[in-house]
């Protein structure tokens, strides 16, 4: 591994560890020595990179720190590609608009030599999930703000109930998109097929303080 790589990669250990990590388990992270570790480390707070601790005691990165612009390695830009591509099969149009803002902000920080591969280099069919009659935005942002909906959903057998579900998850299939949900009326998980949905409005209702929990248990019981 290149110096710079591993500088960039200790950062991100740094970064993403709850409380101080000591060298000799960044040396295992990073297979290198723990005497690399200390070269690394004293680099990087020579770089005015706030990392604290010391050798013996564990290093620590100061929250706030943002990581300037990095370089991707082929490898990662070849992932980016395709996965932001793949977002087309979601039929989900709201991801499908923030794929391409994404791909293009991502476009002006790399290398000439590494947009290139981007440029229809790497193919995604577009064959996918029909784009449900659904905003979704609605749906992800009710999952992520832990927000209630009332939905109109029709089953397989063409019935029409209406329902208050506490949606949790948003699984994309490759024929169709799941909203994992705590129905109120059943007081049991649901799966909602979002092309299913004929109505759904938010209702304000925050579910905060059961969140977590129905979310735990639920992936516990059908999560991957």
């Amino acid at each position: 591994m290149r110096r710079a790589d591993r500088l960039f990669e200790l950062i991100q250990e740094l970064r993403a560890a709850s409380g101080p990590v000591t060298a000799a388990q960044l040396a295992a992270r990073l297979e290198v020595t723990p005497r690399t570790i200390y070269r690394d480390v004293a680099s990087l707070q020579g770089m005015r990179v706030p990392i604290d601790g010391e050798a013996g005691v564990g290093y620590i990165m100061r929250r706030g720190y943002d990581l300037p612009p990095l370089m991707f390695t082929t490898d990662e830009v070849e992932a980016i590609t395709v996965g932001l591509n793949l977002l087309v099969r979601t039929g989900d149009t709201g991801l499908q608009s923030a794929a391409r803002s994404v791909a293009a902000k991502i476009a002006t920080v790399l290398p000439l030599e590494q947009t290139a591969l981007s440029d229809k280099a790497l193919q995604v069919s577009d064959h996918g999930i029909p784009v449900p009659d659904l905003d979704m935005g609605m749906i992800r942002t009710s999952v992520r703000e832990e927000e209630a909906l009332l939905i109109h959903y029709i089953n397989q057998a063409g019935e029409n109930s209406k329902r208050t579900i506490l949606p949790l998850a948003v699984t994309y299939h490759a024929e169709v998109i799941v909203i994992a949900a705590w129905c109120e009326w059943r007081q049991d998980f649901r799966h909602f097929r979002a092309d299913r949905v004929s109505q759904c409005t938010n209702t304000g209702q925050s579910f905060k303080d059961r969140g977590h929990e129905l979310r735990q248990t639920w992936y516990r019981e059908y999560g991957r």
